[in-house]
């Protein structure tokens, strides 16, 4: 019997969450419905969330709020609705710990392929989360279990979700030059355009945080033309793969 997994639809449209709620059901996944944060958070509290659809625009807590605090909470896969289309709120719903970015109108089954594909993740890093170990780097070390970044001396550098899961992705794979499609896709599950500059924002950010020099980066260099690539600073088996 498949695995049914349970989704908290947050919305306050009644006709618009009525709408999503019985497309899922219809699907075969455990769905619960929830008007403001304050809803969600009683659901979640009688059963734990596989993923959370949270609209931005909510009365009282928006989503970016919900999305922040259930992210410190949570490892429930979360996807944002929203009718706005600015790559800034793009960067800031991924920077509080969205896993995807859905903008209104969509199509359902567009939605329903996004769902399947973020609870598969969802559920491989649960399974997985016992094995992954720390990473080391140029004196920084990287906790992939506990999602913290700490220098030489000890001291946490505080990372947003976005930047955590971009130079998670990046440790992962040095030396390989990764293309900014394949980062956003990656880090959003998000088909990357030219002038989408989200991957620049984050890699810009977190050079700033390691201390890369962005005139001659030594930790992420600029693959001209393609997109990025870790240099490793030693040897590759300081770094462990997912």
């Amino acid at each position: 019997m498949r695995l049914q997994h349970h989704i908290v639809i947050v919305e306050d449209d009644p006709v618009t969450r009525a709408k999503l709620a019985g497309y899922f059901l219809a699907e075969g996944y455990k769905v619960s419905e929830a008007g403001d944060g304050d809803q969600m958070r009683s659901i979640v509290e009688r059963q734990p969330a596989d993923l959370l659809m949270i609209d931005i625009n909510l009365p009282g807590e928006d989503g970016l709020k919900l999305t922040r605090e259930q992210r410190e909470r949570s490892d429930a896969g979360i996807i944002l609705v929203t009718g706005r289309t600015d790559t800034v709120d793009r960067i800031v719903g991924l920077e509080v710990g969205a896993d995807d970015y859905v903008t209104k109108p969509f199509e359902h089954r567009e939605l329903l392929a996004r769902v399947k594909g973020l609870l598969r993740r969802v559920g491989k890093s649960r399974q997985h989360a016992g094995d992954m170990s720390a990473r080391n780097f140029y004196g920084w070390t990287l906790d992939i279990s506990r999602r913290t970044l700490q220098d030489a001396d000890g001291a946490f550098v505080e990372l947003t979700g976005a930047e955590f899961k971009m130079l998670a992705v990046l440790t992962a794979n040095p030396g390989q030059v990764l293309t900014r499609e394949r980062l956003l896709h990656e880090i959003s599950r998000r088909e990357w355009d030219a002038h989408d500059r989200t991957v620049d924002v984050l890699v810009r950010r977190l050079r700033q945080k390691l201390q890369d020099n962005p005139r001659s980066p030594r930790i992420i260099v600029t693959a001209h033309g393609e997109g990025y690539f870790f240099a490793p600073e030693a040897t590759p088996r300081d770094f462990v793969r997912y």
